[in-house]
């Protein structure tokens, strides 16, 4: 299958209004600039986008309105992914009947499947649907790592699992689906924006990226510059959004990036519970560092 897209993809947040519902008004609002700016892809309802605070139904009118407004501009990518198989084929079998363009499915969280566990249930969702499908591996949130040779095995045997959004953290693990991939084509994303251009330089295919929300233009600067080689200016970009990029995650995401967005005056609104408002000394040090990478 071809590759869903190059580049910058942003793991675009859900705004929310004062009474907690979804404020689809600005979700427009929000991927227009997405797109002005250069985004490559609209990742719809992934962790950023509060997913696990989203009902199904609230879930699937999210990733039906994106696609909607998108309309075939650039890739959307719907996450999909559900600690019961079951769940995860309903919602991808739906996603896929909206028109998405690609899946991003998380290894599921909680149960701790075993590595067979984690074969069958993403093979179980591939074969439900016809549309690319992204593995997401995400250790620190589900409580299971998807080994380098789980990767490479989905990515070998099943036609529609393309490839993953790596989100564990090890550069070393990177390297190793890269080798274990190396005979046959893997579309790797970096999950964490202080690795894009480490997991670029590797032969990654772009970065789902926290970032992009409040600075997609650059964002989608530094990925470009990776993918054409330009290693050099890339890492360059790289190290200048650091400060930003660490305090996106002071506190867990999206607690910060939906601060940094009202920061900007985007208005979109509070998180849902568990998740509250950033403390006054994190988002102090959050401010500061939007300044001095120019956002403010």
């Amino acid at each position: 299958m071809p590759t869903i897209f190059e580049g910058a993809g942003v793991a675009l947040i859900t705004p929310f209004l004062e009474d907690g519902s979804v404020n689809y008004k600005k979700l427009e609002e929000l991927i227009e600039e997405q797109i002005s700016e250069g985004t490559d892809a609209i990742i719809s309802c992934g962790t950023t986008g509060e997913v696990s605070t989203l009902t199904h139904d609230e879930q699937l009118t999210v990733i039906k309105e994106t696609i909607k407004i998108v309309d075939k501009r650039v890739p959307v990518i719907a996450g999909t992914g559900s600690n019961c198989t079951k769940t995860a084929v309903m919602l991808s079998k739906k996603a896929q009947s909206y028109g998405a363009d690609g899946l991003l499915i998380v290894s599921p969280y909680y149960n701790k499947a075993t590595q067979g566990g984690l074969i069958a249930h993403y093979t179980k969702i591939a074969e439900n649907v016809d549309i690319p499908i992204l593995l997401y591996n995400i250790p620190g949130r589900a409580g299971i790592a998807l080994a380098p040779e789980t990767i490479a095995y989905l990515v070998k045997n099943v036609k529609n699992i393309v490839g993953v959004k790596e989100a564990g953290g090890d550069i070393s693990v990177t390297a190793k689906i890269f080798r274990l991939c190396r005979d046959t084509v893997i579309d790797v994303y970096s999950g964490n924006d202080d690795q894009n251009v480490a997991i670029m330089a590797l032969g990654g295919k772009g970065a789902i990226s926290v970032l992009s929300n409040i600075a997609p233009k650059k964002t989608s600067i530094m990925c470009h510059e990776a993918i054409d080689g330009n290693i050099k200016e890339a890492a360059r970009l790289q190290l200048e959004a650091l400060d930003v990029i660490n305090n996106l995650f002071i506190e867990v995401n999206p607690i910060p990036v939906k601060a940094a967005m009202n920061l900007l005056g985007k208005e979109v609104g509070k998180l849902r519970l568990p998740l509250t408002y950033m403390e006054k000394e994190h988002l102090s040090i959050l401010e500061e560092s939007m300044k001095e990478y120019g956002l403010l």
